[in-house]
């Protein structure tokens, strides 16, 4: 008799395997009894199993089976209970750690963003900008190594509720590298890091930067500029012989306009205008705010949304008659669309791409001001418009709730997302799916707890994702 234990492993994800063992003819209980022989459980530690497993007072715990998810998983493949070996035992503690002392320091910070609560309240944010400054450095110098480790460890101090005072704060702590740990003990003693302010004055660092915030240029394109000795966006746009694709044509064109922040008040009038325009196509189109303006950001150098039609493959018209009517209405002064490449013969994927294979366009729209709460029109100013980035993405509705967890973000919340997937549960997470390994099966979600759930998972909500 096996009991599957629904700690760690989820409500969701425990009735699947149990449904599977049953369709296998495993004997599976739902309560866990004497007659069990075999306990399961699933990304537990033995000092966390253990101590729970005694507080159920079973007579006959010593004579148990208390067994990893690998036997169960071994088991499911073979079609039969395959043979317990030592591996496959979750061992009881020692009896020295059993009676550590109540106080005694545990870390309890994981090292995936995922399991961790991060909201936009940033005690540390002295520290976090240090290190993303040397995140950004890395990507201009295409060190991909030690930018994931810089921006692990920023991610875990955003987390963090209190302030660190010294370095000893950061005992137990994980993805605290120790070039992390030295830059922020020299801001902590001295309040500024000597290296951060090296990159922060040189002039490489400074032109990339102003490069890369015209809207179509990459690292690789700013440093090719960089090394035909243009400093200035004027040098760069004045010169003859560069030729710019449509997207850059468009980024100097309204640069004045789309460099500066985009806050939540036009953020919500563009929603406004997406979604009627959207009507037009079909009464039944939903339109969701994803990015940083869901987690409760209130300003964002974009917006972005997801739509959606109930009814299956009529998506596939609904951007271009969104575009049709923008530009019909005079408000579309840039777009740039492409269409779905979406197969879910395709599917799973071993390798993360950056970007999804639905339907999507990436637009500037004219927003007057006149439509935003709250803002007035400046009669002074030449035109009472400005130029706003906006993305939209149609996945099919059955693919809603993995579109709309990619597409909210963070960028190191999803990464450690799909890493926990991976490394701890043996699945693979995308925007378009979530595959389980073990039991080659697809598992299907219609909302994002229903992701949480599959992958033994807390819910964490949109605004506690800012890793």
């Amino acid at each position: 008799m096996v009991y599957l234990v629904e700690r760690r492993m989820g409500k969701s994800r425990r009735n699947f395997l149990t449904s599977l063992a049953r369709s296998k003819g495993f004997c599976v209980d739902n309560t866990l009894s004497d007659k069990v022989t075999h306990i399961v459980a699933e990304g537990m530690s033995a000092n966390e199993l253990w101590p729970w497993l005694e507080e159920q007072n079973l007579p006959q715990l010593d004579k148990t089976n208390v067994l990893d998810i690998t036997w169960f998983t071994e088991s499911m493949r073979a079609d039969r209970p395959v043979p317990v070996e030592e591996q496959h035992r979750i061992q009881r503690p020692a009896l020295q750690l059993k009676t550590r002392l109540p106080d005694s320091p545990v870390p309890t910070v994981s090292q995936y963003a995922c399991q961790r609560r991060t909201t936009l309240d940033n005690p540390n944010k002295v520290l976090t900008d240090a290190l993303e400054v040397l995140v950004e450095n890395c990507e201009f110098n295409d060190s991909m190594g030690p930018c994931s480790g810089f921006r692990r460890a920023a991610s875990v101090l955003k987390s963090l509720t209190t302030a660190l005072s010294c370095l000893q704060d950061t005992a137990g702590l994980p993805c605290l590298g120790e070039e992390s740990k030295t830059i922020i003990e020299e801001i902590i003693d001295c309040g500024s890091s000597s290296r951060v302010e090296d990159i922060l004055s040189d002039e490489r660092y400074q032109t990339l930067k102003l490069f890369t915030s015209v809207f179509g240029v990459g690292p690789k394109t700013a440093e090719k500029w960089y090394r035909r000795g243009l400093r200035s966006l004027e040098q760069v746009y004045s010169d003859s012989s560069l030729h710019f694709n449509r997207m850059q044509t468009a980024g100097f064109i309204y640069y004045e306009d789309i460099s500066k922040p985009v806050t939540v008040a036009e953020a919500r009038a563009l929603g406004c205008i997406i979604e009627e325009t959207a009507s037009y196509y079909s009464s039944g189109v939903s339109i969701s705010l994803t990015g940083g303006f869901r987690r409760g950001k209130q300003f964002g150098h974009d917006v972005d949304f997801i739509l959606t039609v109930p009814e299956p493959g009529k998506e596939d018209g609904l951007l271009p008659a969104v575009i049709d009517t923008l530009r019909s209405q005079g408000i579309l002064l840039y777009s740039d669309f492409q269409e779905s490449t979406f197969d879910l013969n395709k599917l799973p994927s071993r390798r993360f791409e950056a970007m999804d294979h639905f339907q999507k366009c990436f637009l500037i729209l004219k927003l007057r001001a006149g439509l935003v709460e709250g803002q007035q029109v400046d009669p002074g100013c030449r035109r009472d418009w400005r130029a706003v980035r906006v993305d939209l993405v149609a996945p099919p509705a059955e693919r809603y709730a993995f579109c709309l967890l990619g597409w909210s973000g963070s960028t190191q919340f999803e990464r450690d997302l799909r890493r926990f997937a991976r490394l701890e549960r043996g699945m693979l997470l995308d925007n378009h799916a979530l595959y389980d390994k073990t039991t080659n099966t697809f598992l299907q979600a219609k909302t994002e707890e229903d992701i949480f759930a599959h992958l033994g998972l807390d819910y964490i909500e949109p605004w506690q994702r800012n890793a």
